[in-house]
């Protein structure tokens, strides 16, 4: 084992990690895909054979048919790279630095195979066994590298045979609950609650026109009609209702002061241009259903909030409150106006959970700062269904709270969260650093919160599916059903 093999497999571990962390765990987040049950297959067992192939490489040298075994699972490798390569052309669309990284990884690993092989076929004229050996800091590192993989190997072995429990209900059934055929425009129709709203009024047969920035990637089912400007849409155009939801992310970075003009920006912008539209249409939609959030209410400590409750000022309060505004100016065209305050919307494809689940599954997950504060959450699949509420209820009038009926502090989410991934949840993070990092936003956001109730959504008749966190959570994550006793209780 030369210095300059150890090198390059060095380069090989690190570009690994890279890929698995920043790409397969932060930006795809594979282990939550159940399209990709294939892939985490291959990457589990070709993960197994790394740890295996670490360990040996850092403490012995192979002899005779070990030597030969060896060979044999490098090139068991390969076979299962290839096929890997193969299964991700198939299921996703790659980033470009995913690409260029598989691309050297796939050098680095020939450079590997060069250096290596001559060694191993001169040791396997040998008698068979083992001679330990011991490379100093190089052993050290094959050991943590092969305790690394190892553990995403498992990991990646046990989200591939979840998958098929993570598969969402069938939206169509949801899209039914809106009567008739309907004629829906839809702004924000690629963000996390808009692709999910698309698919189930498609999917009942509802005709969709959906508002996107590139039909390219939009990626959305058919068939609907997709638009890039609204003033594509003639003035004899026939719209029952429009959902508008677009809007600069509010949770993907600083709040800085550009950040914020952005985020305010594109909601005012947007909603006025959905009120030009709605102003020269011929005939005009029956109801209009504008986004918002439970930020308007500000931070209210323990105090129980409706959608009569006061607001304290802060930057989402002034955010959300303008942006009502806007959409409540439309009223004067004549038509019925819903602001849906939206709560945090669990799903395991996108939103703050999403992020939650990889340090939670790896059981390095807890509560934010002091964990008392008030998370008001919604399940992805009824905030789906409460704007089709407030679509078909000509009762629906005004703010509309869309959370779930049960609230819970964040040490109540974080046990909550933990019990449905069977991992424990004691790792706070503490609130100073939050606060340090990321200002207001840790504030408002993490550590802030209110305790809020859908006062509007249970007076109209709403049933939620998933009114408490628990049987919530354990939906998202694909948690096996509890088994129950001979007196029905479960275990």
């Amino acid at each position: 084992m030369t210095d300059l093999l150890w090198i390059l497999l060095t380069l090989q571990i690190a570009m690994g990690a890279f890929d698995t962390l920043v790409h397969h765990e932060l930006t795809e987040r594979l282990a939550w895909k159940p399209s990709q049950e294939g892939e985490l297959r291959l990457h589990g067992v070709r993960n197994l054979i790394y740890a295996g192939l670490f360990l040996l490489i850092g403490w012995a040298e192979p002899r005779g048919a070990l030597a030969i075994a060896v060979l044999v699972l490098l090139a068991i490798e390969v076979v299962i790279t290839l096929t890997d390569f193969v299964e991700e052309d198939r299921t996703r669309r790659l980033p470009a630095t995913e690409r260029v990284t598989h691309t050297l990884l796939a050098v680095n690993y020939g450079a590997i195979l060069a250096l290596l092989t001559p060694s191993l076929l001169v040791w396997s004229a040998e008698p068979a066994g083992l001679v330990t050996v011991s490379h100093g800091g190089w052993s050290l590192l094959a050991t943590a590298a092969a305790a690394g993989v190892a553990v995403f190997g498992v990991r990646d072995l046990l989200a591939s045979a979840r998958s098929e429990r993570l598969v969402q209900p069938d939206p169509t059934l949801m899209g039914h609950e809106l009567s008739g055929r309907r004629r829906v425009l839809v702004t924000g129709a690629t963000g996390f609650i808009g692709r999910r709203l698309i698919a189930a009024l498609v999917g009942a047969g509802h005709e969709v026109t959906a508002l996107v920035r590139n039909p390219k990637t939009a990626d959305l089912p058919t068939p609907l009609r997709i638009v890039t400007d609204l003033n594509q849409l003639a003035d004899d155009e026939r719209i029952d209702a429009v959902v508008n939801l677009a809007g600069e992310p509010i949770s993907d970075g600083l709040w800085t002061l550009t950040k914020r003009r952005r985020i305010l920006r594109s909601r005012l912008k947007m909603t006025r241009d959905v009120r030009r539209l709605i102003d020269r249409l011929r005939i005009r939609p029956e109801v209009l259903v504008s986004g918002s959030a439970i930020g308007w209410y500000g931070l209210h400590g323990d105090e129980v909030l409706d959608e009569t409750g006061p607001a304290n000022a802060c930057f989402s309060h002034r955010l959300c409150h303008a942006w009502e505004q806007a959409a409540l100016r439309t009223q004067a065209l004549g038509l019925r106006v819903v602001t849906v305050r939206i709560g945090l919307v669990l799903g395991a494809e996108g939103g703050m959970l999403s992020r939650l689940l990889t340090p939670f599954e790896f059981g390095l997950g807890g509560p934010m700062g002091s964990g008392r504060q008030w998370m008001s959450w919604i399940a992805l699949d009824d905030c789906v269904r409460l704007i089709l509420h407030a679509v078909e209820d000509p009762r629906v009038s005004g703010p509309m709270n869309a959370t779930a009926p049960g609230p819970v502090t964040s040490r109540a989410f974080s046990s909550a969260l933990g019990r449905a991934l069977s991992r424990p949840s004691l790792l706070a993070a503490p609130a100073l650093p939050l606060r340090l990092a990321l200002g207001d936003f840790a504030d408002e956001l993490l550590l802030g919160g209110q305790r809020v109730l859908p006062g509007q959504a249970l007076a109209t008749g709403f049933r939620f599916r998933h009114p408490d966190i628990d049987s919530a959570l354990r939906a998202i994550v694909g948690a096996r059903p509890r088994r129950t006793t001979g007196a029905g209780t479960a275990e």
